[in-house]
């Protein structure tokens, strides 16, 4: 079950957060988006469990109607996380009626293949998706984000959470507070006269963390049920 799991997780990951357009997400109500994102999802999901399974089309078609709820919901961070819980259960209910689908695929003999797709899920949920959550959780406040380089902060976010999950994979949790004191101290002359911009500046650092090691810790309990990569344990 980890396995089909591990492979379905990765298929949803790229499939919403990687492959999806602008065009697509924002067209959910249009047959020919709704449709064409439901082929990107049936796809990923056929290619990440190496083998086509009728049972990819019920994953599929609920996918795409709880994409169609969700487009009938106001916009916001509440909209965004019950869309992903309900693909999770999804993802979760298939992996425990059908384990065997990755045993019966091509990358069954390939044991590295489903922690490092835990491992690419972890990375993408960290960095995209965690930048569409906190990206719709500071949308109120956009007027008072400081002034910078065209989408630094986005990449900042990006670089934080991604070093994030790489420090909890490798054991090396206590860097993560070295982390976000040098991001407090390189952001200290841009908030230290400005009480909005300060606050707005903690609010999406600590969204930005939370998530990161929400994540993090969710991909570390993944792996810890697969097979072994290798990463080597850091702490002396």
């Amino acid at each position: 079950m980890t396995e089909t799991f591990a492979a379905l997780l990765l298929a949803h990951v790229l499939a919403d957060f990687v492959l999806q357009t602008r065009w697509m997400a924002e067209a959910k109500r249009e047959p020919a988006a709704l449709g064409l994102h439901g082929l990107v999802v049936f796809a990923t999901a056929a290619a990440a469990l190496g083998s086509l399974s009728p049972w990819l089309l019920g994953l599929t078609v609920a996918h795409l109607l709880t994409d169609l709820a969700k487009s009938l919901a106001p916009k916001g961070v509440a909209a965004f996380l019950l869309d992903q819980a309900a693909h999770l259960a999804a993802i979760v209910a298939l992996a425990a009626l059908q384990p065997g689908l990755m045993a019966q695929g091509l990358w069954a003999g390939l044991p590295l293949v489903p922690p490092l797709m835990a491992l690419v899920s972890g990375l993408v949920l960290a960095t995209r998706a965690g930048g569409f959550m906190v990206g719709l959780l500071m949308a109120p406040w956009a007027g008072e984000a400081p002034e910078g380089l065209a989408r630094g902060g986005w990449l900042i976010g990006q670089l934080e959470r991604g070093l994030i999950l790489g420090l909890i994979v490798t054991d090396q949790a206590a860097g993560i507070g070295f982390l976000i004191a040098a991001k407090s101290v390189l952001r200290f002359s841009d908030t230290k006269t400005d009480r909005k911009v300060s606050e707005y500046v903690i609010i999406g650092t600590l969204a930005s963390v939370a998530w990161a090691l929400g994540v993090s810790g969710l991909t570390q309990i993944q792996l810890n049920g697969l097979a072994p990569l290798g990463i080597p344990d850091l702490t002396p």
